[in-house]
Protein backbone atom coordinates (compact mmCIF):
# COMPACT_ATOMS: atom_id res chain seq x y z
CA UNK A 1 0.00 0.00 0.00
CA UNK A 2 3.14 2.27 0.54
CA UNK A 3 4.16 2.00 -2.84
CA UNK A 4 0.64 3.43 -4.50
CA UNK A 5 1.24 6.34 -2.33
CA UNK A 6 4.23 7.07 -3.86
CA UNK A 7 2.73 6.67 -7.27
CA UNK A 8 0.33 8.97 -6.50
CA UNK A 9 2.33 11.55 -5.30
CA UNK A 10 4.21 11.58 -8.48
CA UNK A 11 2.74 13.61 -11.25
CA UNK A 12 1.85 12.64 -14.96
CA UNK A 13 4.28 14.87 -17.02
CA UNK A 14 4.07 15.31 -20.62
CA UNK A 15 7.23 15.22 -22.73
CA UNK A 16 8.61 16.24 -26.36
CA UNK A 17 9.21 12.65 -28.40
CA UNK A 18 11.23 13.93 -31.86
CA UNK A 19 9.41 11.16 -33.34
CA UNK A 20 6.09 11.60 -31.71
CA UNK A 21 5.99 14.82 -31.04
CA UNK A 22 4.13 15.35 -27.21
CA UNK A 23 3.63 12.41 -25.16
CA UNK A 24 2.06 11.70 -21.15
CA UNK A 25 3.81 9.41 -18.80
CA UNK A 26 3.99 8.87 -15.46
CA UNK A 27 6.95 10.69 -13.69
CA UNK A 28 8.93 7.57 -12.88
CA UNK A 29 9.26 6.93 -16.32
CA UNK A 30 11.64 10.02 -16.22
CA UNK A 31 15.04 10.31 -14.87
CA UNK A 32 16.11 13.38 -14.35
CA UNK A 33 20.02 14.29 -14.19
CA UNK A 34 22.53 16.87 -12.99
CA UNK A 35 25.96 17.14 -13.69
CA UNK A 36 27.81 18.84 -10.42
CA UNK A 37 31.01 19.31 -12.53
CA UNK A 38 29.21 21.43 -15.55
CA UNK A 39 26.13 22.70 -13.78
CA UNK A 40 24.05 21.04 -16.95
CA UNK A 41 20.84 18.99 -16.69
CA UNK A 42 19.37 16.58 -18.97
CA UNK A 43 15.91 14.07 -18.44
CA UNK A 44 15.57 11.33 -20.44
CA UNK A 45 12.58 8.87 -20.58
CA UNK A 46 11.29 5.74 -23.27
CA UNK A 47 8.56 7.55 -25.42
CA UNK A 48 5.42 5.57 -24.59
CA UNK A 49 3.98 5.39 -27.91
CA UNK A 50 7.31 4.83 -30.35
CA UNK A 51 9.95 3.41 -27.50
CA UNK A 52 12.30 5.43 -28.86
CA UNK A 53 15.21 6.30 -25.83
CA UNK A 54 14.61 10.14 -25.43
CA UNK A 55 17.40 12.92 -23.69
CA UNK A 56 17.05 16.54 -23.20
CA UNK A 57 18.69 19.16 -21.84
CA UNK A 58 17.06 21.06 -19.18
CA UNK A 59 17.89 23.94 -17.24
CA UNK A 60 17.34 24.55 -13.69
CA UNK A 61 13.99 25.35 -13.51
CA UNK A 62 13.51 22.34 -15.37
CA UNK A 63 14.71 20.28 -12.97
CA UNK A 64 13.30 22.10 -10.77
CA UNK A 65 10.06 21.24 -11.99
CA UNK A 66 10.71 18.02 -12.41
CA UNK A 67 11.58 17.20 -8.29
CA UNK A 68 8.70 19.18 -7.44
CA UNK A 69 6.65 17.03 -9.70
CA UNK A 70 8.28 13.72 -7.36
CA UNK A 71 11.17 12.97 -9.73
CA UNK A 72 14.55 12.26 -8.08
CA UNK A 73 17.08 14.17 -9.55
CA UNK A 74 20.52 12.09 -9.93
CA UNK A 75 23.72 14.14 -9.67
CA UNK A 76 26.75 12.85 -11.15
CA UNK A 77 30.22 14.04 -12.00
CA UNK A 78 32.12 14.02 -15.06
CA UNK A 79 34.83 12.12 -15.07
CA UNK A 80 38.54 12.88 -14.55
CA UNK A 81 39.13 11.42 -18.18
CA UNK A 82 36.93 14.01 -19.77
CA UNK A 83 39.25 16.77 -18.72
CA UNK A 84 42.71 15.20 -19.61
CA UNK A 85 44.76 16.51 -22.19
CA UNK A 86 45.76 13.71 -24.90
CA UNK A 87 48.95 14.21 -27.02
CA UNK A 88 49.73 12.21 -30.11
CA UNK A 89 47.47 11.14 -33.13
CA UNK A 90 44.02 9.63 -32.47
CA UNK A 91 43.50 6.07 -32.00
CA UNK A 92 42.65 4.32 -34.92
CA UNK A 93 41.30 1.10 -36.02
CA UNK A 94 44.81 0.38 -37.53
CA UNK A 95 46.07 0.97 -34.07
CA UNK A 96 43.49 -1.68 -32.83
CA UNK A 97 44.55 -4.30 -35.25
CA UNK A 98 48.47 -3.85 -34.98
CA UNK A 99 47.72 -4.56 -30.94
CA UNK A 100 45.88 -7.35 -31.28
CA UNK A 101 48.62 -8.88 -33.56
CA UNK A 102 51.11 -7.77 -30.86
CA UNK A 103 49.18 -9.82 -28.37
CA UNK A 104 49.35 -12.80 -30.27
CA UNK A 105 52.71 -13.02 -28.98
CA UNK A 106 53.76 -14.70 -26.06
CA UNK A 107 56.52 -11.56 -25.35
CA UNK A 108 53.34 -8.98 -25.23
CA UNK A 109 54.22 -7.83 -22.28
CA UNK A 110 58.39 -7.52 -22.53
CA UNK A 111 57.25 -5.17 -25.90
CA UNK A 112 54.80 -3.32 -24.81
CA UNK A 113 57.15 -1.95 -21.71
CA UNK A 114 59.62 -1.30 -24.47
CA UNK A 115 57.42 1.19 -26.30
CA UNK A 116 56.38 2.72 -23.04
CA UNK A 117 59.88 3.25 -22.08
CA UNK A 118 61.12 4.11 -24.97
CA UNK A 119 58.19 6.95 -25.31
CA UNK A 120 58.98 8.56 -21.78
CA UNK A 121 62.52 9.40 -22.88
CA UNK A 122 63.26 13.30 -24.52
CA UNK A 123 61.55 13.46 -28.18
CA UNK A 124 58.85 11.19 -27.23
CA UNK A 125 56.14 10.61 -29.44
CA UNK A 126 58.57 11.05 -32.45
CA UNK A 127 58.60 8.12 -34.37
CA UNK A 128 62.62 6.41 -34.66
CA UNK A 129 64.67 7.51 -37.39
Amino acid sequence: MGDRRKEAMVATVRASCPSCGDVEMAGTAITAMLCISTAEGSYAFQCPSCADPVVKQADQRVLELLVASGIALTEWDMPEEATEVHRGDPFTLDDVLAFHELLEDDAWFSTVEALVRDSSGPGRGQAAA
